[in-house]
């Protein structure tokens, strides 16, 4: 029986809402009234046969790329989906970093891939490590998948890293899929797309998690023209065309990213400031410290995450993602960049919470 469920996405949607939700995995929402945007211009109809030209030329132009290689998809989950739907077969091999965000591999299954893991370790520091990839790449593989800034860790893989996983893929004539949609995140010194790096890799993101517009269902993937010609071929079967109004809304808000990204820094790096202070203080936590994204992942020492986690949420109103859905069960992940009030309180909460647990 194929796979046909997100065990992920239905908790997300039913369970992991609280008072004080660390359950977060992108910035708070930015606010229409907010946007320097002329809504007497909005239409519901226009014209969109293989995508709207104003907004792939904006996409384009965020990433100095050829408008040809863009291809609009509805968020960066979707982006996933076509895109590895456009590249692999039923039986093919496709290699995806461990851990991943469980959708990925959700949507790897459900396209009856025959899915292999290399290995990020915490020991590592969640880095990419090449060797790994050399050993577990065959001559069947297809695709190699990863996600940078790495979900769930927020750790940043290099061009140097990068370049070299491209060689590996190119040697058995596979492709790298890389999730950029935190990307942006890394306010300084913010690196460029991966798919300046050769044409064996295809990349996905969105405006979603860094700023603040899910509803948009913004997404897109650069890909070499041809390929794209068969994602947007292909995507005739999905979801046909998009939403006009929210192409539209997504050119405005290509006007003005800037406004919206810096917005979303100031609350990442208060929040990011809390963090650190408070790991630094609870010894029953690790994490890899970064300086960018949204999302932290932090493994509980000693303890089981899920019991922590349910009372968490019953007796302290606070919920953080099980590391479960990461298949790290001992971990949970942390998301920053909605409310720092609120994300002080759900620290404080979890602090509370853990000295219960040791009293247990």
């Amino acid at each position: 029986m194929r796979h046909k469920h997100s065990d992920y996405m239905h908790w997300s949607k039913t369970q992991s809402r609280a008072r004080f939700n660390l359950a977060t995995s992108g910035v708070a929402a930015f606010p229409l009234c907010e946007l320097p945007v002329d809504l007497e211009k909005l239409e519901i109809n226009g014209e969109n046969s293989y995508g709207y030209e104003p907004l792939r030329s904006a996409i384009a132009k965020h990433h100095g790329v050829d408008p040809e290689c863009v291809v609009e998809a509805a968020g960066t989950s979707m982006a996933n989906h076509l895109a590895m739907a456009a590249i692999i077969e039923p039986g093919d091999e496709v290699l995806i970093e461990h851990p991943a965000y469980g959708l990925i591999l959700d949507v790897a299954q459900y396209l009856q891939a025959n899915v292999k893991r290399f290995p990020r370790t915490e020991e590592n520091g969640w880095m990419v490590d090449q060797e790994a990839i050399r050993r577990c790449v065959t001559p069947k593989t297809r695709l190699v998948v990863i996600t940078n800034l790495h979900n769930p860790t927020s750790v940043l893989t290099p061009d140097s890293v990068l370049r070299e996983v491209g060689d590996i893929a190119r040697s058995v004539r596979a492709l790298v899929l890389v999730d950029e949609v935190y990307l942006d995140a890394v306010y300084k010194d913010t690196p460029r797309t991966s798919f300046h790096l050769g044409p064996e890799f295809v990349v996905t993101s969105s405006l979603t998690k860094v700023y603040g517009v899910s509803g948009l269902r913004c997404g897109w993937i650069l890909a070499r023209p041809d390929l794209a010609w068969k994602m947007r071929r292909l995507n005739d079967l999905y979801s046909a065309t998009p939403v006009y109004p929210s192409e539209l809304l997504s050119v405005f808000v290509f006007e003005h990213l800037n406004l919206l990204r810096e917005r979303a820094r100031r609350i990442l790096d208060a929040d990011r400031k809390l963090l650190h202070n408070f790991l630094a203080h609870q010894p029953a936590l690790s994490a890899i410290r970064t300086d960018w994204g949204t999302t932290s992942f932090v493994r509980l020492r000693n303890s089981n995450a899920d019991i922590f986690l349910k009372r968490l949420r019953a007796d302290f109103e606070t919920s953080a993602v099980p590391g479960r859905f990461f298949e790290m069960p001992d971990y949970f992940r942390i998301g920053m960049g909605v409310n720092t009030e609120m994300f002080a309180e759900g620290l404080s909460r979890v602090g509370r919470a853990l000295i219960g647990a040791e009293d247990n």
